[in-house]
């Protein structure tokens, strides 16, 4: 009993792996089919999201029942309950990439925010496909130098989101509200 109990967290932690990766390959390409305005890479991050919503799903249903049946304590319940609301998070993620590829179908042919900004957007994508890449890794090896690099990389989009903000509401900004609000929820 306790070994198929092992297996199943095993199957849990794997699962949650496969998400990552899932989630982290969406990043990248919602990030590139913002920049280059690429409506053929958008629309495949937006067909993509399914599949890692129905991956988030069978996780989920399989963690609440290993919590019925096996009723796990210590260290192996913090184990299933954080899957749970880490697979929330990269459900929330995929979600966030599948955002940012509408935004740039939507705008096809243009690109989603003006040139002045791009330079901010560009740096920020990178940042959030770097952090996606460590999650991954984090995930696979439980390391925190890993995750310590993830906290100080969030810190850097962070700032960089405040400075959109603080550029699309000064006076020098001159753009639509169209181009005010994709720049602002973009830069989520």
């Amino acid at each position: 009993m306790r070994e198929v109990f092992q297996q199943e967290l095993h199957e849990v932690q794997e699962r949650l792996v496969g998400i990552a990766e899932l989630v982290s390959a969406s990043i990248a390409d919602a990030v590139e089919s913002f920049n280059k305005s690429d409506v053929t890479l958008a629309e495949s991050v937006i067909a993509k999201d399914s599949k890692i919503d129905d991956a988030v799903n069978q996780l989920d249903e399989l963690a609440i029942a290993i919590l019925a049946r096996q009723s796990p304590v210590a260290r192996d319940l913090r184990m299933v309950v954080s899957a749970l609301r880490i697979s929330s998070s990269l459900e929330r993620m995929g979600d966030m990439a599948e955002h940012i590829a509408q935004l740039a179908r939507y705008r096809f042919p243009e690109k989603v925010v003006p040139k002045a900004i791009r330079p901010t957007f560009k740096e920020m994508g990178s940042l959030d496909v770097a952090m996606a890449i460590m999650l991954v890794d984090l995930l696979k090896t439980q390391d925190v130098k890993i995750a310590e690099k993830i906290r100080d990389e969030d810190d850097k989009v962070d700032a960089l989101h405040l400075s959109v903000f603080e550029t699309v509401l000064s006076e020098s900004w001159s753009q639509g509200t169209e181009t005010t609000v994709d720049a602002t929820l973009a830069s989520r």
